[in-house]
């Protein structure tokens, strides 16, 4: 390894809102004054691009200044990638020429500078998160960029408001990063120790801050059947439009319907929600939309397991090679297609309704084979409902790997 590689720092940093992007950040610029990204499926020349997209899994790298976001495929984890993404990186700038290649693959423009970043930060809250922050009597701004880093601050009935770090993390950071890669960070400088004024006021009426129309363009009838584009709507919860199209799918995001909604009782009101935002317009009578305050949830039922997600998932851990047991809870979730914050819970409640069916039938626990991220042994919850029903199992690394093949040599046995 040459003497540049060594001195060549770089910090490897998780995403919060997205455990498939992991930031690398460098000393110095990449390439100064260019930004670009790249798809796998991109014929490109750009040297970095062929040496992180040779590592299996790395699906998406994004270059911005000296920070390059790397993003893995659903299947992929970061646990045995990380240090071989920041060898290539390290290599593909040691040999030196331009790593984005000529054309810089897609090329996402000319850094802003923290004035344009402001302006453009700014303009993203007015528009896509202070409408609906405002039916909760809040709102977010930004108070400066410096460095590239956003500092932003909630006031109202944000400031105070438990929920108001969540609405920060999984909704507002992830809307500002994915319109702009290039901030290095999102600060919030909310004092929320002073907050008085605690997230619902006692006004229940439609705040007349949001009632704008939805553009016509993005409104699908099929007969009755309506449908927003996903590239309008995604954005407005701070997703993709493949994780909204996903999620809708799986039973991630709900849509909720309501009859009558309107004054006259002529217009409806749908509603989207994933666990962290929702979204909701009225629907006028010739079809039209305005978007709306979406009204407040009801609080969450307990997670019911859905008995083919049970059959899969116990489907899925007996299926597993040697090499890949056991697995992490979020490794199972995006297996079973859940990408969204939540699924975790769906996951946990079917593990459950494993570990009672394994009880009745006397055998070891499949459940065993998925374990907290860190620790190799599954999570504190799985420990107490074996001892509940009857089959207590010993919290130590050693002991859950033999009991782990226990649980194939059982299949083995009735096989």
């Amino acid at each position: 390894m040459s003497d540049t590689a060594i001195r060549r720092r770089i910090r490897a940093t998780p995403s919060l809102n997205d455990p498939a992007t992991m930031r690398f950040i460098l000393d110095d610029p990449v390439a100064p004054g260019r930004s670009a990204g790249f798809d796998r499926a991109d014929d490109t020349t750009a040297p970095l691009a062929r040496a992180l997209f040779d590592i299996d899994g790395v699906q998406r790298v994004h270059v911005a200044e000296a920070t390059i976001h790397v993003t893995l495929a659903d299947s992929a984890e970061w646990a045995d990638r990380k240090a071989p993404v920041a060898q290539a990186i390290r290599d593909a700038l040691d040999a030196g020429g331009d790593p984005l290649g000529p054309a810089g693959g897609r090329d996402t423009g000319t850094p802003r500078d923290d004035a344009a970043l402001r302006a453009a930060v700014a303009d993203l809250l007015d528009k896509q998160a202070n409408p609906a922050i405002a039916a909760h009597g809040g709102h977010v701004a930004v108070e400066r960029v410096t460095d590239a880093v956003a500092y932003l601050r909630m006031s109202g009935g944000c400031q105070g408001c438990a929920a108001s770090a969540a609405t920060l993390r999984d909704g507002i950071e992830n809307m500002l990063r994915a319109a702009l890669p290039e901030l290095r960070d999102i600060v919030d400088l909310t004092d929320h120790e002073a907050g008085t004024n605690p997230y619902y006021s006692a006004d229940t009426g439609q705040s007349p801050v949001l009632s704008r129309p939805v553009p016509a363009s993005a409104v699908h009838w099929d007969g009755e059947d309506l449908s927003i584009d996903p590239a309008y709507l995604a954005p407005k919860l701070g997703l993709t439009p493949e994780v909204l199209v996903a999620g809708l799918g799986n039973g991630d995001i709900h849509r909720e319907l309501d009859e009558g909604t309107g004054a006259d009782g002529t217009s409806s009101r749908l509603t989207i929600r994933t666990p962290a935002r929702a979204w909701a317009a009225e629907i006028a009578a010739d079809g039209t939309l305005r978007e709306v305050p979406p009204p407040t949830a009801t609080p969450a039922r307990p997670a019911v397991p859905d008995p083919e997600l049970v059959h899969r998932v116990r489907h899925h851990l007996m299926m597993l090679p040697p090499d890949r047991r056991p697995v992490t809870y979020g490794q199972l979730a995006r297996a079973m297609g859940f990408y969204l914050p939540g699924a975790v819970r769906r996951i946990t409640a079917a593990l459950e309704a494993t570990m009672h069916e394994d009880a009745a039938a006397r055998r070891p626990f499949v459940a065993s084979l998925v374990v907290a991220r860190g620790t190799g042994l599954p999570g504190r919850g799985f420990f107490d409902l074996a001892r509940q029903l009857g089959q207590p199992v010993v919290a130590d690394e050693a002991t859950m790997a033999a009991y782990r093949d226990s649980v194939y040599g059982s299949v083995a046995e009735r096989g």
